[in-house]
């Protein structure tokens, strides 16, 4: 049995890529998240852990302090001896899904989310319009002949005998 969380968080450090001896992406992300309401409200911090080829990509560059997002995973602890000698535990989550929530970070320098999106060429073929025509030699398509057609044959009416009897026998 394995404990699952699911929640909004907000990024209190950038996020970093490391590297495993194997070759293996790491993904680490610490996250805040508030438990309980009103004076009994509490942060609890997470570690926030995503593996392999989903942690190499751009995901990264999104993931800044201050920034919401939606995590869930396994929840783990870990336990670890600090520089001065003490047992520290950890909270951890193997994350399986990161999803970027609330308003965009206009200081990711990766890209621009404020700028228009950039002017396409593409038009398609129907909508251009021809360079050399004019409205003079335009004409329109012939309309289409509806009186031509001729209405469906009705189906063949069976060819039952009369002197069957279709009474049930209940």
């Amino acid at each position: 049995m394995s404990n699952v969380f699911s929640g909004v968080c907000t990024i209190g450090r950038d996020a970093e890529v490391r590297y495993l001896p194997s070759g293996q992406a790491v993904l680490n992300v610490s996250v805040a998240n508030n438990v309980g309401f009103g004076d009994k409200q509490q942060t609890v911090w997470l570690r926030v852990v995503l593996w392999g080829k989903r942690a190499e990509g751009t995901l990264k560059d999104y993931l800044k302090k201050g920034q919401q997002v939606f995590v869930s995973g396994e929840l783990t602890m870990s336990e670890y001896t600090a520089n001065d000698g003490t047992k520290k535990t950890n909270l951890e989550l193997n994350a399986t899904i990161i999803d970027l929530v609330g308003k965009r970070d206009s200081s990711v320098a990766s890209s621009d989310y404020n700028a228009p999106a950039p002017a396409s060429n593409y038009a398609p073929q129907a909508y251009q319009q021809p360079a050399a025509a004019s409205a003079q030699n335009y004409a329109p398509p012939p309309a289409p002949n509806y009186a031509q057609q001729q209405p469906p044959k009705p189906a063949a009416t069976p060819n039952f005998d009369a002197s069957y009897d279709d009474d049930i026998p209940f």
